[in-house]
């Protein structure tokens, strides 16, 4: 199956999904909570042919938007929107014993990731698990190339040098991204998270066809995110269950 066919597939489950969600018996929910979020990725970007590379570390950061439209059950069901600066690219493992040159690549993007999201735990206050999963677009706007002083530019083992010196010539991506979610909210304070997800990109950096040098060149990455998220709009009613303390279960054993 093609990515990009792939990649529309995806979309629409998402959004069937979740409007048979909204079509089942469950609670209620109207809650929209924004925020930002940041953080630190490592991406390596895959070629055929291959070239020998180690993750890149860069920043991301960005703003954050959820809608909570239901709780089914015990999962509370959501939609999230972000936008994000994200600093991708590829660090290349040249082997020092054959030459000294060193080089990696900084690609600038503005990532839009769109998450069906599926959280347990605590509303209000206390501790929250959440799975998300869904499409990413994103755009790279800027690129650097940093290259070793000085600079040999002897052949590679596998003669593979076509990726120096050359522009990114598809500048919009596309991918699926997803991750685990661990939130803690506090009464008044707002809500803390940490995440973690992988990006996979279904699309490539550098055009394809038989007659270019790479076949493949897509990004993908590991991002560990915090961020601070509060509520502007709560549904009305919710009541949480109190945990029942060490004190409490005692007493009722000893009656």
């Amino acid at each position: 199956m093609k990515p990009l066919r792939l990649f529309c597939l995806l979309t629409l489950a998402l959004l069937i999904r979740n409007a048979h969600v909204r079509a089942q018996v469950g609670e209620h929910r109207n809650d929209l909570t924004v925020g930002v979020t940041g953080g630190y990725l490592l991406n390596r970007t895959s070629f055929n042919p291959t070239i020998k590379k180690v993750y890149k570390g860069g920043e991301t950061f960005g703003v954050t938007v959820r809608y909570t439209c239901e709780k089914y059950f015990s999962a509370i069901c959501a939609i999230q929107a972000e936008v994000n600066y994200a600093n991708m690219g590829w660090k290349e493992d040249i082997d020092p014993e054959y030459s000294t040159d060193t080089y990696y690549r900084d690609m600038r993007y503005i990532q839009v990731p769109i998450f069906a999201r599926l959280s347990w735990g605590r509303e209000r206050k206390g501790f929250l698990f959440g799975f998300m999963i869904g499409p990413q677009l994103g755009y790279c706007f800027s690129e650097t190339e940093h290259y070793s002083d000085p600079w040999a530019g002897k052949p590679r083992p596998n003669n593979v040098t076509a990726q120096y010196g050359k522009a990114v010539e598809r500048r919009f991506e596309y991918g699926l991204t997803g991750g685990l979610s661990f939130e803690i909210g506090t009464r008044h304070a707002g809500r803390f998270l940490l995440e973690g997800r992988y990006f996979y990109g279904l699309s490539d950096i550098f055009n394809n066809s038989k007659k270019d040098p790479f076949g493949r060149s897509a990004n993908g990455a590991i991002i560990i995110k915090a961020g601070y998220l509060f509520d502007i709009i709560r549904t009305k009613g919710i009541t949480e269950k109190p945990r029942k303390s060490k004190k409490n279960k005692s007493a009722v054993l000893s009656e």
